[in-house]
């Protein structure tokens, strides 16, 4: 309850706490606060009006993560009784999205192959040419060898 008492404080961020309970209505007194950040905790309640909280920026994802919370910026009334318990699903989420990237690189490297391999099999020049490089490499290498040997 005595958050408000911080009139310097500009930036504050309990996101991914575990808080839980309701916001201090204190937390409208702060002046100074241009960022604040409440999300994916377990807070509930109304939120608390506040000319200074309502000047933040990005006023929705100030409190994502909290279903208990309600009143604005969230889309939830207050008059409402049920309350949509917390499942956090954003790690699911994360793990399709690390799938999905894996996927789509090894999609990418199989068809890049397939197209090379295809520009080789109908491309007289480009395959007369890769292999007369990769032979020249492959004798400069050699000579290079051998002379540090020797």
């Amino acid at each position: 309850q005595s958050i408000g008492a911080l009139q310097a404080l500009e930036s504050f961020d309990l996101s991914h706490n575990g808080l839980s309970g309701k916001i201090p209505t204190s937390i409208s007194s702060l002046t100074s606060l241009t960022r604040l950040n409440l999300s994916y905790n377990d807070l509930s309640g109304t939120i608390p009006s506040g000319n200074q909280l309502r000047t933040l920026e990005d006023q929705a994802s100030i409190y994502t993560g909290n279903p208990g919370l309600c009143g604005p910026p969230v889309p939830r009334n207050c008059s409402r009784t049920d309350i949509i318990p917390y499942a956090p699903q954003e790690h699911n989420e994360g793990m399709s999205d690390v799938v999905s990237l894996y996927l789509s690189m090894c999609i990418g490297f199989v068809v890049g192959l397939w197209i090379v391999f295809c520009g080789f099999l109908f491309k007289r020049k480009w395959r007369i040419g890769w292999f007369s490089f990769t032979d020249h490499m492959y004798d400069r290498a050699y000579v290079h060898v051998a002379m540090g040997w020797a």
